[in-house]
């Protein structure tokens, strides 16, 4: 019985997922978290392409945890920091892009097949400011689709409702 034990726990991932991530700092004062809905993009009755309509419709929400840092967590932050890039080392992300931003470093992955993602992780951080984690969750989303729906949504009249505390974090 010993020996089972032993056998199923050291088969066991040590690595904490993405999601045990998000639960453990829930908590935390030191992150701001959020879930934004995809309906907050209020495309319901904008003339959509068929492939936008498909894209918009495989998006469910959007999961926001953002890391403030101050001088005085400073040792906090680079702990955290370095939890989550170890998380993002995991095989099943698949680096999408990287990019240098105005507010600092941004790293996009996903999960799933190249053709149907489930999930699509945004990491951003800056020195001063701190860090962003986003989940975008969906069903089978497709990455041409997702373009085409950015692309609509540039041209809604969507301003970045839900997401003004991350904003605030960026800019303050």
């Amino acid at each position: 019985m010993l020996m089972l034990l032993v056998i199923v726990l050291s088969s066991c991932s040590s690595t904490q997922s993405l999601q045990e991530y998000y639960v453990d700092n829930a908590e935390n004062p030191n992150f701001l978290k959020f879930d934004v809905p995809s309906s907050i993009l209020n495309l319901e009755n904008a003339d959509l392409s068929q492939k936008q309509q498909e894209a918009f419709e495989s998006l469910k929400k959007l999961n926001v945890l953002a890391f403030k840092k101050t001088n005085a967590n400073d040792g906090e932050y680079q702990l955290e920091k370095t939890k989550v890039k170890a998380i993002l080392k995991n095989e099943s992300f698949v680096e999408l892009m990287k990019m240098n931003t105005p507010y600092g470093k941004a790293t996009i992955k996903y999960m799933g097949d190249e053709d149907a993602i489930d999930e699509v992780i945004i990491y951003g951080d800056n020195k001063e400011k701190g860090f962003a984690l986003i989940r975008v969750l969906g069903d089978d989303m497709n990455p041409a689709n997702m373009m085409q729906l950015l692309e609509a949504i540039q041209k809604s009249d969507y301003k970045g409702e839900g997401f003004g505390q991350l904003e605030e974090l960026l800019k303050g």
